[in-house]
């Protein structure tokens, strides 16, 4: 790592910590040629490939949005669709890919969220695959009770 003082090639790293669930990590670092120490910053960038082409950083953020979105008016904590949040990032970032489709980050909100609040799940499926009619949802409802192994309403 260049010093970036002395602008000399090499710095011995003095310490090493982690940051934010481990996804930074924050190096301490002394440079021999001026003495001078400062701290690198690494983290692991993941991006979205959207359907258009486009790439953008990935963002837990959005996917808070979207799900509080699906959630209004639910009885769901703030805190777990933060948890839900974090869940599907680290589903994201398990896979070791740098890029990945917004198709997938789609596929790994629908499972949490089903567990989460299946009327939530309806709202977000509904808008993910595109539901076009009422029989899309019937067939929805009906997956979720042959999973649920009930004939309970949603």
């Amino acid at each position: 790592m260049r010093c970036p003082y002395c602008r000399h090639a090499d710095s011995r790293v003095v310490d090493s910590r982690e940051a934010e669930d481990g996804q930074i990590i924050r190096r301490r670092r002394h440079c021999p040629e001026c003495g001078k120490r400062f701290t690198t910053v690494e983290e692991a960038v993941l991006a979205v490939v959207k359907r258009s082409g486009v790439t953008e950083p990935f963002s837990r953020g959005k996917i808070v949005g979207g799900v509080r979105k699906a959630c209004q008016g639910r009885p769901v904590d703030e805190d777990k669709i933060a948890l839900l949040a974090q869940r599907v990032e680290e589903t994201i970032r398990a896979r070791g890919a740098a890029e990945v489709p917004s198709h997938e980050v789609g596929l790994a909100i629908l499972q949490p969220l089903r567990e989460l609040d299946e009327v939530a799940y309806l709202r977000f499926a509904s808008v993910y695959r595109d539901f076009e009619s009422l029989e899309d949802f019937e067939r929805e409802i009906a997956a979720l009770r042959t999973r649920n192994g009930s004939t309970a309403a949603v």
